[in-house]
């Protein structure tokens, strides 16, 4: 990874020219122009639960931007204008994590709060990626086993075995291959970053600042690559390794990392004498509630747990899962224990309620969820391994990282993946504007805080970084404190950031 320098040459040049030196290729866009884009009809779709005067539109993509008249899409997109127009500076874009994620779900969440935190300087607007939410709707006709996250995620067998997992991956593979056609194929992180752009200049915006989280970082990273000068203030959240050889498969292998560095927060939780009044304490001491859910996991192995949800067992993998889940947040903490105790934990769990499952885990995925999940991660970047490779590294793993028992060097539906990637993963490097400023907890179970020192790394002096010293997944407005708040909201507001990286701690 190099250092990085602002280049004020690179930030004049047009879109085309910047991309042509940063990539080495005309991109595929380079035919449509602004003036094809049409404009936007919004309409009010405010929810009691949302931001007053939440709006709602569709804006047109091309299905393949090499042929931009050809075919093509309908994108859900959302804004929420400036409640303070006299002090409006821009437009503020959220961008999704996932893939799949529904940036107008994540508007209507969040957008009240970005609001308050920015004082009415941006239109807070967003868009539901191709395939999923409000988009046109990607799909494979996959059947619902395949749709469960558990598979999806491909687990290893409770004897470490992958042979089952070799199966059903060859058969989603096949699937996809038969029924997802071009749509499926256009699922990338690099068209996304095309349509995010198509979506600037309906907004007729010249330049846009962003807030991207988990996923989104890397989107908002490549789209920062490919589009320097249309960036303001760009804040990258939940960071992962932009690797250009693994992409997603390095991030899937990361998440090993990511679940041990953060469990330790849940077991001291779990320990802490203040979960005796809630009948919650799995253990006297902190160390001792890693083998107590390792035991449960394995007992679960043997003998699955009738739970709440008809036809639907609490397996080890099943419970694996729901850590997993939980560690996201502390706030997810009591129903992970409360799964625990009601399976029967042997410490003081009576067994005898049923467990409840977290929804994520009581039945299938959407087709279309689960379609645009596999759908980036196969199409970005041609994975590597065997069969007898993926073996190897699930033993290993399941060694080295007995919480999540093989899974993240597990082999899924993109080994098998029909069709080669169309284009190379982005390079993310130190060209472009010093306007990016990234911020990361140090326990991350999903984006693991070596993976954003990665993505730190290729940045150079174009970023600042502001690592919380917190556990959980998405910092701002969520698992971070005020110190990381705080720095992020100046970021927004003002354009000012740390001289240097710094470590927010209490």
């Amino acid at each position: 990874m190099r250092s990085y320098r602002k280049s004020a040459a690179l930030v004049a040049l047009s879109a085309t020219a910047a991309v042509t030196l940063l990539t080495g290729a005309a991109p595929p866009e380079a035919a449509a122009s602004a003036d094809s884009v049409p404009a936007l009809s919004w309409r009010p779709c405010a929810r009691a639960d949302g931001p007053a005067g939440q709006e709602c539109a569709e804006l047109p993509v091309p299905l393949d931007y090499r042929d931009p008249d050809g075919p093509r899409l309908s994108l859900a997109v959302t804004r929420v204008r400036s409640d303070r127009p006299a002090e409006r500076r821009g437009t503020l874009l959220v961008i999704p994590g996932g893939p799949g994620g529904s940036g107008v779900r994540e508007v209507t969440e969040t957008g009240t709060a970005l609001q308050r935190e920015t004082g009415g300087r941006y239109d807070v607007v967003s868009l539901d990626p191709r395939g999923a939410g409000g988009s046109t709707k990607a799909g494979c006709g996959l059947g619902p086993e395949d749709r469960e996250l558990i598979n999806i995620r491909s687990w290893p067998g409770p004897d470490g075995s992958i042979d089952e997992n070799v199966v059903r991956a060859r058969r989603t593979a096949g699937t996809c291959a038969r029924n997802g056609g071009a749509l499926l194929r256009s699922l990338t992180t690099a068209n996304e970053v095309r349509d995010i752009d198509r979506f600037r200049q309906a907004l007729g915006e010249e330049r846009l600042s962003a807030w991207g989280v988990s996923y989104g970082t890397y989107v908002g990273a490549v789209y920062a690559q490919k589009y320097p000068q249309h960036t303001d203030r760009w804040v990258l959240d939940s960071n992962d390794d932009p690797d250009p050889a693994r992409v997603e498969q390095g991030w899937m292998a990361s998440a090993a990392v990511g679940v041990d560095d953060r469990f330790p927060d849940f077991a001291r939780w779990a320990a802490d004498p203040a979960r005796d009044a809630e009948g919650l304490r799995l253990a006297q001491r902190a160390e001792d509630v890693r083998p107590l859910v390792l035991a449960l996991a394995a007992r679960l192995d043997r003998e699955p747990a009738e739970t709440t949800t008809p036809g639907v067992p609490l397996t080890g993998n099943r419970l694996r899962q729901a850590l997993q889940l939980a560690l996201a947040s502390d706030d997810s903490f009591t129903g992970f224990a409360e799964l625990v105790r009601a399976a029967g934990d042997g410490k003081g769990g009576d067994g005898t309620a049923k467990p409840v499952l977290p929804a994520a885990l009581s039945g299938p995925l959407p087709d279309a969820d689960a379609t645009v999940a596999m759908g980036v991660v196969c199409n970005d970047v041609r994975w590597r391994g065997t069969v007898a490779q993926y073996r190897r590294a699930v033993a290993a793993d399941r060694v080295a990282h007995p919480l999540t028992a093989g899974a993240p060097a597990n082999i899924n539906a993109c080994a098998f993946w029909k069709d080669a990637p169309v284009e190379k993963p982005v390079a993310i490097t130190d060209r472009g504007p010093s306007n990016i400023l990234m911020i990361q907890g140090l326990r991350d179970p999903y984006s693991p805080y070596s993976g954003a020192l990665r993505l730190r790394a290729a940045l150079g002096g174009r970023a600042r970084m502001v690592a919380v010293d917190r556990g959980g997944h998405g910092m701002y407005l969520a698992n971070g404190n005020a110190c990381g708040d705080r720095a992020v909201t100046t970021f927004l507001t003002t354009g000012k950031r740390p001289g240097q990286d710094v470590l927010c701690t209490g």
